[in-house]
């Protein structure tokens, strides 16, 4: 059995998933980008008029993202210091990584959860960066 959680802090879902799903004592959260609660807004990112990414920027998407899972682990009884895995999705690992990585060790020095990153050719909605996560209640 599992309870469906939802923040009311986070950007809300883009499809019919909750933010997490807590099992046991594990916390397991769909994918969180960079968006912005209540509206379209992604931190960084110019858009054309037919919502093609004409600029972004990484490192304010990156701020973003984990903002966005902060809010999530906090509202579902958990925190940044209970994450036990994060699986990274970018969509341009040769321009991005390196500024990614830098602000992740920022964000992570503390608690240093296992971590994949994977280049994936796009996500559903202009951004650049996903994160999947795992973490203890």
């Amino acid at each position: 059995m599992s309870d469906k959680l939802n923040s009311n802090r986070a950007p809300e879902p883009v499809g019919l998933y909750p933010h997490a799903r807590k099992v046991g004592n594990l916390l397991f959260l769909s994918g969180v980008g960079p968006r912005e609660r209540g509206t379209k807004n992604i931190p960084g990112v110019e858009l054309d008029g037919e919502g093609n990414i004409l600029t972004y920027d990484i490192e304010a998407q990156c701020h973003s993202v984990f903002k966005n899972v902060k809010l999530i682990l906090e509202d579902s009884g958990s925190s940044w210091d209970q994450l036990v895995d994060v699986t990274v999705f970018l969509t341009n690992m040769k321009a991005d990584f390196k500024t990614y990585n830098r602000i992740y060790a920022e964000y992570f020095k503390d608690n240093q959860p296992c971590r994949t990153t994977v280049e994936i050719n796009s996500l559903p909605t202009p951004i650049a960066i996903e994160l999947k996560c795992i973490a203890t209640i």
